[in-house]
């Protein structure tokens, strides 16, 4: 047997397939999670620390019944990041977060198609009217990606962590 996470939706977008994290992704997160690029999440992590936050990863799927998707490839399925709603049980709102591991893969556009996707999965099947993107302020990349899915700073909202800028996601316009 094979544990894996059941019954999680799996969505695919021009080049990507998002499907729930399974311990095949454990790797290469942890390789991400120790080393700077990590710096904007808490990182880097020593083993530990990257150990429990991808058990968190894991966690928010069966405590929540949804999470963040690994994003892969359509033809290859080694991850490349993850993205997806995030609600932590200290934090003040429901979030659209978004990693990549690589750096090989930061400039592709890769991360806006998997983070769009994302973000219509919350609007949609979940149904959230809002979402937030905590971002530290420092974090021009993820910054620039934000904006490039719609979303607006909120100076009124409360974020976790004081270094973090709030960005505010509303329901994307229906095509009519």
């Amino acid at each position: 047997m094979t544990p894996h996470l059941a019954d999680t939706p799996v969505l695919e977008t021009g080049r990507l397939r998002l499907r729930a994290p399974g311990r095949q992704d454990w790797p290469l997160w942890r390789d991400f999670a120790g080393t700077e690029r990590a710096m904007f999440i808490g990182g880097p992590f020593d083993l530990r620390s990257a150990w429990r936050a991808f058990g968190h990863v894991i966690g928010m799927w069966v405590l929540r019944g949804y999470g963040s998707f690994v994003f892969t490839a359509k033809d290859d399925d080694t991850a490349l990041g993850m993205t997806g709603p995030w609600h932590p049980a200290d934090w003040p709102e429901k979030e659209l977060g978004w990693t990549v591991w690589s750096a090989d893969q930061e400039g592709t556009g890769l991360a806006f198609e998997a983070a769009r996707a994302a973000r219509d999965f919350a609007f949609g099947p979940l149904g959230w009217d809002t979402a937030v993107s905590y971002i530290h302020k420092d974090n021009a990349r993820s910054i620039t990606l934000a904006e490039r899915l719609g979303a607006v700073r909120d100076e009124t909202a409360t974020a976790p962590h004081p270094e973090d800028l709030v960005f505010r996601h509303t329901a994307p316009e229906t095509p009519s």
